[in-house]
């Protein structure tokens, strides 16, 4: 059927195009239209997708971006704070834990009133750890001084990310703006969307370049202090006047929205009404859920119940006098609310509903507030029905039965609780007594002796089978290899990242041990707590009713980017010197969020951050040494593994253990496949780490003591390879074995080269 373009543009006036993409495509088209100067990211789902996007978009040329990619989201944040002081435009994007991190700069940047535009992809916070949509992180942001749009399908997310450009630049605002979409509901769902053809049009639009006339620390003829001490009475009026400029933030919207629709035929009232101008009775959902609510207004207006519903487009400022207005004649409304405002009676919504109807004096309108949607629940038109009978029963009865609830939850069953399927192992098969580790007084050093391999074959590994892990991961069999040199209990901290994520899910759990978990970047400062504590319990005999027949090894497992946004915590426990192993799977990404590029990632290769293209081939900077920068730190015992040489890494383990139960905190770094993402075969990974030490790109040795020794030297037993016989094994790397990447591959291969010598300089002589 022939399109009628007239009807389905409606009264635009600039030239349009129709794409077929998600939310977060939406949201880095409209970026890469607006072409920002800079965007500092850290990826986290659902967000992530936005920087690979806008990555994939650099690398054939189509925009000029500067992405950074920071340590972390409180890094990433700085970044953008600090270029949105230089002058130029700055994007972000993030989610959930990766925003509650960046929280405390988030005040800071809206306080000194420097502009910028930040997605986010809303998701549930932690913990326990959910990695769905709801808006347990987006009410975190209320109270930062941003104004927040919303966005219920892809479609908003590319009209508002240009609304929000304009409207934080606005001299009567200047303020960062936050844009708001449900996470994987809204950022993955692919729909039809209307964008402009043309860069030139958007940039007529929001400006060409951010308004003159705004100081910034660029401007040399004009020298500026950001962020001053303050004391009152001036902290006051800086206060007040950033709450002037959030009120004014509102109504600009409604004037950028009324030139935006005579642009597009698109319109964003402060409200999105459905079916309001004589309803009864309503329900009041943000974002996607919004939506669905429209197709049960129509179903019970076909009943003769006069039914409508209220989305807000904008909650910061919050539409009050639109909203008081909307209920005024309405007998009930149901408030559903995606997240919990713990103790207050309800979600944020329903009580700053209920501050508008009594700041304009409706006393009439019954309110009935449900906390629905947790952690990625669906919404379905049932539920919107559910919604609705009870504000018809409220309007009916002329009072609410049950304020508030949660609608959604089920009651647990105790016999349905989980139970223990496996067994505690026994400390005798824990404790084989087959592995000693003896001190040299006369060097100080350690003296291992270890059975051969197969010797240690019953000892019970620490994980069962039936975990998630994709087929050909290296992690669980290197960390089984490493705990085969551990005698005796462990206790171990998991950070996020693929290990945790595939053998926690709830109801099960693959930890023989026991496991806790917490972040990437607060493991080590967690674990440093729980030791702290058992030498304190042990110090004062509040232990000795457990029988313990030796003391705990604990251990702290991190990967997939735990030792870039977690350097920090790792090295103060470091610096602390706790008594704790930190093992460290790499698997040169970060792999559990998809693929991008972290600082392990080495030069050249390929992730969905670190695109292939016309103009970019792969990571452009080297990978990070993270053993080194440990054993900078001074800790008595760092090292390096590989499951394809086990005996080294079971020898290896046992010092660690004796360090960690002796003196203080052991750092330990093991290479790790990962076919999924390395693009290679699956039953491949031992010969690809192998290869990797072979190249001696990954070399293993140890620092006891500040000495470094070489372990095993390729060079020694004639088995030295070129790093290009290593990068072959993989689909991300083969790349740089053509003739164009050649000066990238020399530039790899001299860095390998300069750090291997380094290496054996130290081997030689104590004293490096």
């Amino acid at each position: 059927m022939a399109i009628d373009y007239e009807q389905e543009v409606g009264s635009s006036k600039v030239e349009q195009v129709y794409v077929y993409e998600s939310g977060n495509e939406m949201a880095a088209y409209a970026a890469h239209q607006i072409n920002y100067h800079v965007m500092g990211y850290f990826p986290i789902s659902p967000s992530t997708e936005v920087a690979q996007f806008l990555d994939l978009m650099k690398a054939n040329g189509q925009h000029d971006i500067k992405l950074i990619p920071s340590d972390g989201e409180h890094s990433s944040a700085g970044i953008c704070y600090g270029a949105s002081t230089a002058g130029g435009r700055v994007f972000n994007a993030t989610s959930a834990n990766g925003y509650m991190y960046m929280l405390e700069q988030m005040p800071v940047q809206s306080g000194t009133r420097f502009p910028m535009v930040l997605n986010l992809v809303c998701r549930s916070i932690s913990g326990p750890l959910n990695i769905h949509g709801d808006h347990s992180d987006l009410y975190f942001a209320l109270n930062t001084g941003w104004p927040i749009l919303m966005c219920r399908d892809p479609q908003a997310v590319y009209d508002m990310n240009l609304i929000a450009l304009k409207l934080a630049e606005h001299p009567d605002v200047r303020l960062p703006v936050m844009v708001a979409s449900d996470g994987y509901f809204t950022s993955h769902q692919k729909r039809r969307v209307q964008a402009f053809a043309h860069r030139a049009d958007v940039l007529k639009f929001v400006g060409e370049k951010p308004p003159a006339g705004f100081p910034d620390t660029l401007d040399r003829e004009n020298p500026i202090t950001v962020g001053p001490y303050m004391n009152e009475p001036d902290y006051i009026n800086n206060r007040y006047q950033q709450s002037q400029a959030m009120y004014s933030a509102g109504e600009v919207f409604e004037v950028i929205s009324r030139e935006y629709e005579q642009l597009t035929g698109r319109q964003y009232d402060m409200l999105d009404m459905y079916q309001m101008e004589d309803a009864e009775v309503a329900v009041f959902l943000m974002n996607s859920a919004s939506e669905i609510i429209k197709d049960v207004v129509d179903q019970l207006r076909s009943q003769g119940i006069k039914a409508g519903s209220i989305a807000p487009n904008m909650i910061r400022p919050f539409p009050q006098k639109e909203i008081a207005e909307a209920l005024k004649h309405v007998k009930a409304i149901t408030v559903g609310d995606r997240a919990d405002s713990y103790g207050a009676h309800g979600g944020n919504m329903v009580n700053e509903i209920k501050a508008a109807l009594f700041t304009y004096g409706n006393s009439t309108t019954q309110v009935i507030s449900r906390i629905f949607g947790l952690g990625g629940k669906e919404f379905y038109a049932e539920d919107g029905h559910h919604l609705f009978e009870l504000a018809i029963e409220a309007a009916a009865k002329g009072k609410v039965e049950v304020p508030f609830d949660y609608y959604g939850h089920t009651v647990g069953e105790p016999d349905k609780a989980p139970k223990r399927v496996l067994k505690p192992m026994k400390f005798e098969d824990l404790k084989t007594g087959l592995i000693t580790v003896k001190k040299d007084e006369a060097t100080g050093k350690l003296s291992v002796r270890i059975p051969p391999l197969r010797s240690l074959t019953k000892k019970p590994k620490r994980l069962a089978p039936g975990h998630g892990a994709c087929p050909g991961c290296g992690i669980f069999s290197g960390l089984e290899t490493f705990f085969k040199g551990i005698e005796g209990d462990i206790i171990a901290l998991y950070h996020t990242g693929c290990a945790m994520v595939v053998t926690t899910g709830y109801p099960y759990s693959a930890h023989k041990a026991t496991y806790i978990h917490n972040l990437f970047q607060n493991g080590a400062a967690t674990l440093s707590g729980v030791v702290e504590m058992f030498w304190e319990r042990k110090r004062r005999g509040e232990l000795e009713h457990l029988g313990l027949q030796d003391d705990f090894t604990f251990v702290m497992v991190t990967g997939d980017g735990g030792m870039d946004i977690g350097m920090g915590p790792a090295i103060g426990a470091a610096l602390r010197n706790h008594k704790m192993i930190i093992i460290e799977y790499d698997n040169e990404g970060y792999m559990n969020t998809g693929a991008q590029q972290s600082y392990s990632t080495p030069m050249g290769n390929r992730t969905s951050t670190s695109n292939l293209g016309s103009t970019q081939q792969g990571k452009t900077t080297h990978h990070k040494d993270t053993a080194q920068i440990m054993a900078a730190t001074n800790i008595p015992y760092v090292f390096t593994g590989s499951e394809a040489f086990p005996q080294d890494l079971v020898k290896k383990a046992a010092k660690a253990q004796w360090y960690a139960q002796h003196v203080g905190l052991v750092y330990g770094k093991i290479l790790i496949a990962c076919p999924l993402n390395w693009l290679s075969n699956d039953n491949e990974g031992t010969q690809i780490v192998g290869a990797a030490v072979d190249s001696c790109f990954f070399p293993l040795y140890e620092v006891e003591q500040g000495c470094t020794q070489i372990t095993y030297n390729p060079e020694d037993k004639n088995k030295q390879i070129e790093l290009r016989e290593w990068l072959k094994w993989m689909g991300k790397t083969k790349h740089l074995l053509k003739p164009e990447n050649e000066a990238a591959y020399e530039s790899f291969q001299g860095e390998v080269h300069r750090r291997w010598h380094v290496l054996k300089a130290k081997h030689d002589n104590p004293y490096l």
